[in-house]
């Protein structure tokens, strides 16, 4: 065993807890190590630790994609979680169209238009790429 191995494993099992996620307590415990990185180090990449907050991030996106995947979705659907979300009915979107248009929307018998969609992107504050 080389002298570069060996210090590898002597430190190994101190810096093996911080990357390893196997089940959802270590998904946690790693969420908040993360997010105390973030405190700390926030976008500056040249701290010692941020090769340590982009590995962890990564490692807690691979458990989350495997874990809790998303869902596909369409736009209807987003916008009925919104609706719902805000507590809003069909006539509380005039800029989508008339409670008709808006039914129509929700029923699938119509697709939301471009400005449909920007109108619904800037009164809920999202992209307007969850509609697409």
């Amino acid at each position: 065993m080389n002298l570069t191995t060996e210090k590898i494993q002597t430190h190994w099992s101190n810096i093996s807890p911080l990357l390893t996620i196997r089940n959802e307590k270590e998904y946690n415990i790693a969420v908040k190590r993360l997010n105390e990185l973030l405190d700390l180090i926030g976008s500056n990449e040249k701290h010692p630790l941020y090769s340590l907050l982009d590995t962890l991030g990564t490692l807690i996106y691979v458990y989350e994609e495997e874990h809790y995947p998303i869902p596909e979705v369409s736009g209807t659907d987003v916008l009925r979680f919104l609706m719902e979300e805000h507590n809003l009915t069909q006539s509380d979107l005039p800029e989508v169209g008339s409670q008709g248009v808006v039914s129509e929307i929700l029923n699938g018998k119509r697709e939301l238009n471009v400005r449909q969609i920007r109108a619904l992107a800037e009164k809920f504050n999202v992209s307007a790429a969850v509609f697409v």
